[in-house]
């Protein structure tokens, strides 16, 4: 992996946490909402799998084109259905613990990344004073 890669790739997983943390607020914000669902967003290894980043290089005008790295991967979809929860008689299918879990996941996975881009970043300067 080049480090440039490395960079964008951070940068897109950033992206990606920022829309995530978006869902999950908007969930808790209406989790007294009658008949409101749970929403969450594609996961990050599919979003991963349909960016140009971990696609082959188009070198040929005939080679097929791969696609852009746009938003529109990024999919805001009803949740599944928590079995613990269920559907509450309203109507609403908002479990606050399993928001509250994903909010918790998506904190460690941003301070994750935001170490290793950081770690990266020294690693490249300790390179280049030499």
């Amino acid at each position: 992996m080049n480090p440039i890669q490395l960079f964008s790739v951070a940068s897109r997983q950033a992206e990606w946490l920022a829309v995530r943390q978006e869902v999950v607020a908007g969930n808790i914000a209406n989790a007294n909402t009658p008949k409101y669902l749970a929403k969450d967003i594609t996961p990050f290894s599919a979003v991963l799998d349909t960016t140009a980043m971990t696609q082959m290089a188009r070198t040929q005008p005939g080679h097929m084109a791969a696609s852009d790295l746009t938003d529109e991967n990024i999919a805001v979809e009803e949740a599944e259905l928590n079995n613990e929860i269920g559907m509450q008689e309203s109507g609403n299918s908002v479990s606050i613990a399993e928001e509250l879990t994903k909010t918790g996941e998506i904190k460690r996975q941003s301070e994750l990344n935001t170490s290793l881009v950081a770690s990266f970043h020294r690693m490249m300067l300790m390179t280049v004073k030499r």
